[in-house]
């Protein structure tokens, strides 16, 4: 009898919980990019409604939608140029412990307006904030993370698109993402966050797989297993199609 007591109370505690007012369902265009030798980019489709429980209060504050997708994380290195003597060169350097490959982001409006400073260093959203460089607290570490994100931002792999969220009777939303050419294999993780007055309310997280398929993923699994053989082989081809150019070209001029 105390069993079958225990059990109806585990039973009736999720039912007893608060349900949350406003939820995401999430679609995507695509959940796998392939890489091939004719890639010149790709464009991901984010679209989702926004389900609710009860209609929101009349006086309640405009809902609103920040998208973000990330690519792989790796460490990279800023260096500080000074001219000295007439010549550029490499003065200091400062290691940002990961970086995404890319990063974007897209909102319904100013970032600033509809993400607190608060929410932003809690969930990371901003591009800044989606650098992890724990020598932060080193002297100057900020403009190094600047810089490297001016340097991404100018390689088009780094973007803030603010106003690209279309979203429709605070219930349907939708967006697209244009990935570069030069992606890096790995998972892409992709966050949809609703916020009110700046408070996000809600949030959803899934993953877009980049990997190289065919011959281009054979040429990369040949030169990781086999670095030595890819070597010799990558330089008979250099020397063959050298031949073979100055073959035609001797042949042209006869």
């Amino acid at each position: 009898m105390i069993r079958l007591v225990l059990l109806l109370v585990a039973l009736a505690l999720p039912a007893a919980q608060p349900a949350r007012a406003e939820e995401i369902v999430l679609g995507l265009s695509r959940d796998e990019v392939a890489i091939t030798a004719t890639f010149d980019g790709s464009e991901i489709l984010i679209f989702g409604a926004v389900r609710r429980e009860a209609p929101p209060p009349p006086n309640a504050a405009p809902l609103q939608v920040i998208v973000t997708v990330s690519g792989p994380l790796a460490p990279a290195m800023v260096r500080r140029k000074e001219r000295r003597a007439g010549i550029w060169t490499n003065t200091e350097a400062f290691e940002v412990d990961a970086a995404p490959s890319f990063y974007a982001v897209a909102t319904t409006a100013p970032l600033a307006q509809v993400l607190t400073a608060t929410e932003d260093l809690r969930h990371a959203v901003s591009i800044p904030r989606a650098i992890r460089a724990v020598g932060n607290r080193i002297a100057g570490a900020g403009d190094y993370v600047s810089a490297l994100v001016r340097i991404r931002e100018d390689a088009d792999v780094y973007r803030l698109q603010e106003g690209a969220v279309d979203l429709e009777e605070e219930t349907l939303f939708r967006t697209s993402l244009a990935l570069p050419a030069n992606l890096v294999e790995g998972n892409y993780t992709t966050r949809i966050f609703l916020t009110r007055e700046g408070a996000v309310v809600d949030s959803y997280e899934t993953v877009i797989g980049v990997q190289k398929v065919g011959i281009e993923r054979w040429l990369y699994n040949f030169a990781q297993e086999r670095a030595a053989l890819y070597g010799l082989m990558s330089l008979a081809l250099a020397i063959m199609a050298g031949w073979a150019a100055s073959a035609a070209f001797a042949g042209w001029r006869r």
